[in-house]
């Protein structure tokens, strides 16, 4: 076996073991510090696993927090049936709170609001904090100071994103309405026997919430001055700059 694909196998064992992302840091740590491959080397061999994964049921992947093994999207139908349990659904107004969150970054709770003209809802600010897609990066520069949102690692990880630039451009944005649709991230049935108004209170609790499915999003966001309280690599702004080579 040569050094070469022994460092393979090492990194393969490694994704495979860690069930999370691991960057190129976390896997050049793995080894003595006088034997560990360079960022250079680690990317050519992440590259050979993915080669040799073409035409399997696996993938490797590149996300905001590093880079994991993951079963491609198409075989989730087949995948999913492992879990007994179908995943909950997220209710429209999450979802709408949550892409206005992604697109127009950072943003207060009292600018969703503008935006939607409803209220938002505290459950849904709560789920979305709770599951760690957002996070307080800092307060607007207006009386008040209100807390301003914006998303994390872990919203770029879950939704198989390696930065905010992969998110679908405002041109591919179609009605969120037929969105949930397609992608089954909303009872039709129920909604329609809901009626098409209801506030973030109703939705929030009539709709189950679903994990498992990707929200698309709604604007872009235009900076104000604010007072930033910044950290986790100076927030998301900064997610675009990944392990040097």
């Amino acid at each position: 076996m040569t050094d070469e694909e022994k460092l393979k196998q090492i990194v393969e064992a490694a994704l495979l073991a860690a069930g999370r992302p691991l960057n190129l840091d976390q896997l050049q740590s793995l080894f003595p510090e006088q034997e560990a491959p360079d960022k250079k080397q680690l990317r050519e061999v992440l590259a050979g696993l993915s080669d040799d994964y073409q035409g399997r049921g696996i993938e490797i992947t590149e996300v905001g927090s590093g880079f994991r093994i993951q079963v491609r999207a198409e075989f989730s139908p087949w995948v999913s049936k492992l879990w007994v349990e179908r995943p909950p659904k997220y209710s429209r107004a999450l979802l709408e709170t949550l892409a206005l969150i992604a697109y127009r970054q950072p943003i207060t709770r009292g600018e969703i609001e503008d935006v939607r003209g409803v209220s938002v809802s505290t459950n849904i600010i709560k789920t979305l904090t709770e599951r760690e897609w957002v996070r307080v990066v800092g307060h607007r520069d207006v009386p008040g100071k209100p807390a301003l949102y914006a998303t994390t690692r872990e919203f770029l990880d879950y939704f198989n994103l390696k930065s905010l630039n992969e998110l679908p451009t405002l041109a591919e944005i179609r009605d969120l309405d037929s969105i949930n649709r397609e992608l089954e991230l909303v009872d039709p049935e129920k909604q329609q026997q809901q009626g098409e108004i209801q506030t973030d209170q109703e939705a929030d609790e009539s709709t189950p919430l679903d994990p498992d499915q990707q929200p698309e999003a709604i604007e872009s966001h235009e900076g104000e001055d604010t007072v930033p309280i910044m950290d986790e690599d100076q927030h998301l702004s900064k997610l675009d700059t990944h392990e040097s080579e």
